[in-house]
C-alpha cells in the first residue's frame, strides 16, 4: 500500500504537452470497420513475467481462513486450467511477490502501525534465532504459487527487521529521506535476506529475485503515511551500499538469486529528478557512475519502478513511459513495472461519482497496455491481489474484494473485474513471448487499444481493449505469418457480471467484433 493522497508535483510541462497516445495502427475503412496492421517480423520486448503481490492480507487468509476459501483464492490467482466449456478457472500468474516482514506484528500496538492486518512477522527474532513458522499465511500462498507452477517467485522487503532500524520501528519517523537502517547494520541486513533465501531454497521454493529496497523516494514520516505500513526511504548511495553487501553475501553462500532494484515509487524517478534517489537508471547503470552496479554479478540489467501517479492523463502516461523506454534502451536496461494499483484519482477519468467495476478494469487494462507498449516493460506486477472493499464500485486497490470478519480469521471474498482484466494478459502472454509491433495512433481517433504477442510456433495472442461506448468491428491485417491460422479462440470480459473471460472458439477469420466497454483476448492457432 502506498500514499493515499495525490501530493506529488506535476511531472513536468513536457509530459503535459505530449499528445500522442500509443494504441494500435488503425484506419477507417469504407464500412467503418477498424483495420489493425500486425507485422510478425517487427517485434519488441520479450516478456519475463506478469504477476501480483500477496502482501499483508495473505497472513490472515492463509493462516486462518477455511481451506475451501483460501484454496479457491489460490486457484483464481494461479491456475492455468479451464472448465469443460473452455472458460478459465484462474488468471495463471507467472510471478508472485512475497513480503519479507520486519517484525511489526510481534511489536503489536507498540509498532505504531494502526491496522493489525498490516503488521508483519519477522523470521529473525531480536535474540538472533530464526523461526521459520512465522508468516505462515504468507507461506501458504507462496507454496500454492509454486504448486501451480508460477515461474517467478520474488521476495521483497519494505523495511529491514526492526532490530536493525535506527528507531526500532518498521517505518521511518524522521523527515530526512535517508534509510532507517542503522549505519552498522548493512551486513546484518544482507545476511538476513540471504538466510531467508537459503531457507526457502532448502524447502524447494526458489526466489528468482530478491528486492531489498521499496519506494526509496517517499517521506514515510508524513502523518497520513506514518503508522500505515512498514517502509523507509533510501538514498541512491545507501541503495548501492545494501546491494553491494547483498551481492557479496549471495556469492559467499553460493546462492543464485538475482537482486532487483530499485522499486521506484514513480516511473519518472528512474530517469529524471533532482533528489537523492532519482535518475536511477543513469546512477546505477551508467558506465562512469560511482554507484554503477554493472559489475555486480547478481544484479541483472533490470530496473524496477511503480506506475503510480503517472497516469492522470493519457498524454502524461504515454510521455512518461516513452521517455523511460528511451532511457532504458540507451543504457541497455530492461524495465519492470513491479507494482501498481489505482492510488491516484486518474482512474476516475473526470467523473465525480463512483466508478463501476468495469470502469476500473478498463482503466487498469489501459495502464497495462501503455506500460507494455510505450514503456516496453518486460514484466508487469499488480498490487495488491486482495484487500477489503467492494467488488462492484471503486475497485481500485485489488483483484479480489474481501469482506472479512473483524478478527480476519474468516470472511467472504468476491472476484472483481480487475482480476479478469489482468488475466487477459497474464494467462495468455506467457514468459518468453515477444511483442509484435502494431504501431501508434492519436488517442482522439480511437478508443481501441491493441497489443499482439508471438509465441512458439508463431502462435499469436492479441489483447484488444474497447474503451468506447459502441461495438467496433476490427479487421486483423496479418503480415509475414509463417503459418496459416485455422482457429480463433476468443475470451471476453465486459460489464455483465457473468461474462468474465468467457470463452468461445471459431474458425479463424480476420474480422472480429469488440463489444462496447470490453476487453478481449484472441488466440490464433
Amino acid at each position: 500500500m502506498k500514499p493515499t493522497k495525490s501530493f506529488f508535483k506535476p511531472i513536468g510541462i513536457a509530459l503535459l504537452l505530449a499528445t500522442i497516445f500509443s494504441c494500435s495502427t488503425v484506419a477507417q475503412t469504407p464500412d467503418t470497420a477498424i483495420t489493425v496492421h500486425i507485422d510478425l517480423n517487427k517485434t519488441g520486448q520479450v516478456i519475463e513475467n506478469i504477476g501480483a503481490s500477496g502482501c499483508w492480507f495473505s497472513e490472515g487468509i492463509g493462516k486462518y481462513w477455511p481451506a475451501e476459501k483460501k484454496e479457491a483464492i489460490a486457484r483464481l490467482l494461479f491456475s492455468k486450467q479451464k472448465d469443460k466449456l473452455g472458460n478459465p478457472l484462474g488468471i495463471g500468474l507467472s510471478a508472485w511477490r512475497f513480503n519479507i516482514g520486519a517484525g511489526t506484528a510481534e511489536q503489536g500496538d507498540s509498532s505504531g502501525i494502526k491496522d493489525f492486518r498490516r503488521r508483519s512477522e519477522c523470521f529473525l527474532s531480536p535474540n538472533g534465532n530464526y523461526d521459520w513458522n512465522k508468516q505462515a499465511g504468507y507461506q501458504f500462498f507462496l507454496k500454492k504459487a509454486h504448486d501451480y507452477g508460477v515461474e517467478t517467485l520474488i521476495a521483497f522487503s519494505n523495511s529491514p527487521p526492526i532490530q536493525f532500524t535506527r528507531n526500532g520501528l518498521g517505518y521511518k519517523t524522521e523527515k530526512d529521506f535517508t534509510s532507517n537502517l542503522k549505519a552498522d547494520a548493512y551486513s546484518a541486513y544482507a545476511n538476513f535476506l540471504a538466510k531467508v533465501i537459503s531457507h526457502f531454497d532448502s524447502e524447494g521454493l526458489h526466489f528468482s529475485y530478491i528486492s531489498p529496497v521499496n519506494e526509496p523516494q517517499w517521506d514515510w514520516s508524513r502523518p497520513y503515511m506514518q503508522g500505515d505500513q512498514e517502509g523507509t526511504a533510501w538514498k541512491n548511495d545507501e541503495i548501492y551500499h545494501v546491494v553491494n553487501e547483498l551481492n557479496g553475501v549471495l556469492n559467499k553462500e553460493k546462492l543464485n538469486t538475482k537482486i532487483l532494484i530499485s522499486e521506484a515509487g514513480m516511473l519518472n524517478y528512474l530517469y529524471s529528478g533532482s533528489g537523492n534517489s532519482t535518475n536511477q537508471i543513469q546512477r546505477f547503470f551508467g558506465t562512469n557512475s560511482s554507484l554503477s552496479v554493472k559489475a555486480l554479478n547478481h544484479v541483472p540489467p533490470t530496473i524496477a519502478g511503480h506506475s503510480y501517479f503517472t497516469e492522470t492523463t493519457d498524454s502524461a502516461m504515454v510521455a512518461t513511459r516513452s521517455q523511460l523506454a528511451d532511457t532504458a534502451k540507451k543504457y541497455g536496461v530492461n524495465f519492470w513495472q513491479s507494482e501498481y494499483s489505482m492510488l491516484a484519482d486518474g482512474f476516475k477519468e473526470g467523473s465525480n461519482g463512483d466508478r463501476s467495476a468495469i470502469d476500473c478494469a478498463l482503466f487498469l487494462a489501459k495502464v497495462i497496455h501503455s506500460d507494455l507498449t510505450d514503456g516496453n516493460a518486460t514484466a508487469w506486477q499488480f498490487w495488491n491481489a486482495y484487500e477489503p472493499g467492494s467488488a462492484d464500485f471503486n475497485t481500485r486497490y485489488y483483484l479480489i474484494a474481501l469482506n472479512p470478519k473483524p478478527d480476519f480469521k474468516d470472511g467472504e471474498f468476491t472476484v472483481t473485474k480487475n482480476l479478469w482484466a489482468l488475466g487477459h494478459y497474464s494467462l495468455f502472454v506467457r514468459p518468453g513471448m515477444v511483442r509484435v509491433l502494431t504501431g501508434t495512433a492519436p488517442a482522439t481517433q480511437s478508443k481501441i487499444l491493441v497489443s499482439a504477442w508471438k509465441g512458439a510456433n508463431n502462435k499469436l495472442v492479441i489483447v484488444a481493449v474497447n474503451r468506447g461506448t459502441t461495438d467496433t468491428k476490427v479487421n486483423l491485417d496479418l503480415k509475414n505469418a509463417t503459418k496459416k491460422y485455422k482457429t480463433l479462440s476468443t475470451y471476453l470480459t465486459n460489464r455483465d457480471k457473468s461474462v468474465n473471460m468467457q470463452a468461445s472458439q471459431n474458425k479463424y477469420t480476420p474480422g472480429v467484433l469488440l463489444p462496447a466497454r470490453s476487453i478481449s483476448t484472441f488466440v490464433l492457432d
